[in-house]
């Protein structure tokens, strides 16, 4: 983000004239940049042809997640950040982050669906896009500084 920003590049009509050959370089930093360059590019247009985030602003949640889990490279995690953090949608995101901080500590057993632990989390929660964002940087926050893969339980706030 920080290079695509230096390169005054957060702005769809202006990646959206980038090919994935252009794009790649400035997103090598995320790993894997040649599927992904290709993959946003493609994603890119598939936004720009709807009106950017004001045209899917217009459609409904219930309607825009399965057209964003339609476009390649984008599965539920990737789907469910767009809709709670660019749209502001009420979707609970489930990531490896949780995953890990709920198996930790016995609330799951591993292997459950992503829709069975966002629902989950959206049925034991008041519905609010606001509090969805602070829940889940709060277990990012968590798994990042405590719950990490060698965990430092000694300090961590839910002991």
């Amino acid at each position: 983000m920080a290079v695509l920003k230096k390169h005054r590049l957060l702005d769809l009509k202006r990646l959206t004239r980038l090919c994935p050959a252009e794009l790649a370089p400035l997103i090598r930093s995320a790993g894997f940049y040649n599927i992904k360059a290709a993959r946003l590019a493609a994603f890119l247009g598939w936004l720009e042809a709807r009106g950017g985030f004001p045209g899917l602003r217009r459609i409904p949640t219930r309607s825009l997640r399965p057209l964003l889990l339609a476009c390649k490279g984008i599965g539920p995690e990737t789907a469910d950040s767009i809709l709670l953090y660019a749209l502001g949608r009420p979707v609970f995101v489930i990531d490896a982050y949780t995953r890990r901080i709920l198996s930790r500590y016995g609330l799951i057993a591993g292997d459950e669906s992503y829709e069975s632990l966002r629902l989950l989390f959206e049925s034991s929660l008041p519905r609010s896009s606001r509090l969805y964002n602070e829940y889940h940087a709060l277990l990012v926050r968590l798994a990042k500084v405590h719950c990490r893969a060698r965990p430092v339980c000694d300090s961590c706030p839910l002991g």
